[in-house]
């Protein structure tokens, strides 16, 4: 992991199209600004880890409802 440090208005450049700013530092509080293509996804860690949670279960979901028409069609 690389560790940087920043102050307000100070900013990091990931490759040619990704600038991550930091804006406000307020005690334990940071307010970052980033700005990125429109292809690029950005989520809070919670968030992503929620959006990957709820895909892996309709995956599981979707495995589940297959297997139940290879059962059905099997029996048929």
């Amino acid at each position: 992991m690389l560790v940087l440090t920043r102050k307000s208005n100070e900013a990091i450049k990931i490759g040619e199209d990704i600038e991550i700013k930091i804006l406000e530092v307020d005690g334990e509080q940071v307010k970052i600004g980033i700005s990125a293509p429109r292809d690029v996804d950005i989520h809070r860690q919670e968030v992503y880890e929620s959006i990957q949670a709820e895909n892996s279960d309709a995956a599981n979901l979707s495995d589940s409802i297959i297997d139940l028409l290879k059962k059905n069609n099997k029996n048929n």
